[in-house]
Parts: structure tokens; sequence; C-alpha cells
């Protein structure tokens, strides 16, 4: 099986590293759009077309037989588009994967966080969406926009970062949600100095990465479990600085790594 993600950069690697332990058999193919990074201040019409560009080359020069769109901001505005452009293959999106988790396992009158990018929560779709499935829930939301170039740069704990979580969150620090969902693949780096802002109480906190890793795996049941994955990457700028993120302060090691420009 051969699973294409993308994201707009570094993020979305954290999707990678979760399916990668539920399906390590698959073989996946990551564009990180470093290039264009990042996709949360562009408009709809921008971010739909890097999307498009995007999934056709993972589609139809890749040969995948799935497609993850590991990106919130791609998420709340591409998906018909993507859909309509690459055929029948499966695709899966993060914020359908983070709506089914809450909208299936949260108590009833749970109160609900989301952090996002300014696109993300501009579309109002964690909103809309829950609202549909679950119109018993509270819903709070708040733009984070520092946070991907932070995350980017590798400022993952640097006091500037930590600073801006601290002001992002402070109206959830002063009344603490049930669940915080980290609304863009790159605020997964930040778990750690997210829980340490809470004081006494903390959120559950709904990770994109393994709320769609295990939808996917959930929906495989043809892998050959002889066959051991392999990890091709590509960017569309910088491969070099982009591997010494990823291994940093992910982990994962990259079997190819190329550059690719639209």
């Amino acid at each position: 099986m051969r699973i294409g993600i993308f994201d707009s950069g570094l993020g979305g690697l954290t999707v990678a590293r979760a399916i990668r332990e539920k399906l390590p058999q698959a073989d996946l193919f990551y564009f990180g759009d470093t290039a264009r990074v990042p996709y949360g201040i562009k408009s709809a019409e921008s971010v739909n077309r890097y999307a498009l560009e995007i999934a056709k080359y993972l589609r139809f020069t890749r040969n995948i037989d799935v497609l993850v769109a590991a990106c919130n901001t791609v998420s709340a505005t591409a998906i018909p588009t993507i859909k309509e452009a690459i055929g029948e293959i499966q695709l899966f999106d993060v914020i359908s994967a983070a709506i089914e988790l809450i909208s299936t396992t949260a108590p009833e009158n749970s109160s609900i966080a989301v952090l996002g990018t300014l696109a993300t929560i501009r579309s109002e779709a964690y909103e809309t969406r829950l609202n549909l499935k679950r119109p018993d829930l509270k819903i709070s939301t708040q733009a984070c926009p520092l946070l991907v170039p932070l995350a980017e740069e590798g400022w993952i704990d640097h006091p500037v970062a930590i600073e801006s979580l601290r002001i992002y969150l402070a109206p959830f620090l002063k009344n603490t949600p049930d669940y915080l969902i980290l609304g863009c693949t790159h605020y997964p780096l930040f778990k750690e100095v997210i829980l340490h802002l809470f004081e006494g109480k903390k959120p559950i906190l709904v990770d994109s990465a393994d709320t769609i890793a295990l939808a996917l795996a959930a929906n495989q049941t043809t892998l050959d479990l002889s066959h051991k994955g392999c990890m091709d990457v590509t960017v569309s700028d910088i491969p070099q600085r982009f591997e010494i993120l990823m291994e940093r302060f992910l982990g994962i090691h990259a079997d190819f790594i190329s550059r690719h420009a639209f």
C-alpha cells in the first residue's frame, strides 16, 4: 500500500509518524510544501490551488493508493476540490477524524476548545460540523498564527513560544475546557508546553495525528504483513534543513528525501 500524506511544512510529519506506528507495512510518501508555508494566513483560493497541485502530484506521479490531507487549513477548505480532481481513491483529512472522535466519545455538554490557524478558525469548520453532530457541546476557538512559523524554526520550548502560547491560551487557562483540539498538525509539537501551562485540571488533548492514524488503520484490511514500509519525503524547498528538523523533533528518518517545485 502506498499512502500519500501532505502538509504545508514540517507539521504533517506528526501524522506520518502516527501512521507509521499503526501501519508499519505501508509505504509513505510525504510532501511538505516548505516553499509556501504557512498556509494558515493565505486565502482560501491560494490554499485550494496549492493543495490541488500537491494532491495531483502524489496521485498521478507517485501513484499513491490513499491520500491523507495532514493539514487542518486544507481540510477546512479544499477537500471537495481535491475529491473532484483525483478520482476514486481513499481520502482522509484531519478535521473529519477529530470530529468523529469528539462526537462519539465526549460526554454530554462537554466544553471543547479549538486551537487553529487563522484560516481554519475563520472557516468555522469545527463549530459547524460539531454542531451538526453534537449540538450539546460548548465550543470555543482561538487562532494561533505564530505557532506554525515557530515550529518550522524549531523553537518548540523557546521562551517566545512559551509566552505566545500563554497569551493564546489565556481564556482557557482561566476556565479549563474538557477537550482541547490541536487543530493544526504543527501544534502537537507543543504538547508538553501546553499541558505545563494548565495548573490543576488538564484538558484532554485531541491530536490530529493520532485521530487520523486510527481512522486510516481501521479502514485497511489488505496489507502485506511481511513488507517493511519505506518513508519517502519530498519538499518544495531546502530539504537539508527540513531533514535536520524532522530527525531532531520527530525522530523520523527518511529513506529518500528530494525536492520538487511547482
